[in-house]
């Protein structure tokens, strides 16, 4: 019983100083969070508490207004910290790969499937939606690195309908922190079972990084690699 209730506890601490830590790091980039937060409780718990007056009853009401703001305060707490996150993930490489490791149940999500020495990449993600190829990067660029990926993505999926989606605030872009969104609105085409069949094609053709040679065991000092490719 004594373990359960250390387990709780510490569970409990773990939750708080989260919750303070993303406090810290949303007012980073969000000054005003903490006056925002404030207004919303106020506001709500005196809205409620002044209908209480009104029909009689500001006990009940002013316990359901506390819990209520407490509430309020918490929704817009997460979505401005979640609009502080994408604020501070834009523009870095990699951001999309995140979102994409964010984007829910039923979504198989493989980063870094395609790049070029620009260093333009495309990550992969699989659902009942389809095939969605995420691209961040230069947008001419992209063009034909995405055309090429879908090329290779319709020969080993017949059956999936593949969608591209440039990361982006330029026209036919879609900003970071709608690229979830995006992909969510997209028509449900796929069974479950064209879903896993899917990704067995695709796990089966391997991706940039499992495909990518890498020797095996460390180098032995002194060993240099010669411009033909081959360890001497």
């Amino acid at each position: 019983m004594a373990r359960k209730e250390n387990a709780d506890t510490a569970a409990e601490t773990g939750r708080l100083k989260q919750i303070a830590l993303t406090y810290k790091m949303t007012r980073r980039v969000d000054k005003r969070v903490g006056l925002v937060l404030a207004g919303v409780g106020i506001v709500t718990f005196g809205v409620l508490l002044a209908i209480g007056f009104l029909v009689g009853h500001p006990v009940y009401l002013g316990i359901l207004g506390f819990i209520l703001a407490f509430l309020a305060m918490a929704i817009v707490f997460g979505r401005r910290a979640e609009a502080a996150a994408f604020g501070q993930m834009e523009g870095q490489p990699g951001a999309a790969a995140a979102v994409l490791e964010n984007v829910g149940r039923g979504w198989s999500t493989t980063p870094a499937v395609a790049m070029n020495r620009s260093q333009d990449v495309i990550h992969r993600a699989v659902g009942k939606a389809g095939i969605v190829l995420v691209a961040e990067g230069n947008p001419n660029r992209l063009k034909g690195l995405l055309a090429a990926e879908k090329k290779k993505m319709a020969r080993i999926v017949i059956d999936a309908p593949v969608h591209d989606i440039i990361v982006g605030d330029g026209e036919g872009q879609v900003p970071l922190k709608k690229v979830r969104t995006t992909m969510l609105k997209l028509p449900r085409v796929l069974s479950g079972p064209q879903v896993t069949a899917a990704n067995d094609r695709l796990r089966a053709m391997g991706d940039l990084m499992s495909n990518m040679p890498l020797p095996k065991g460390p180098m032995p000092k002194g060993m240099r690699m010669p411009r033909g490719g081959k360890m001497r």
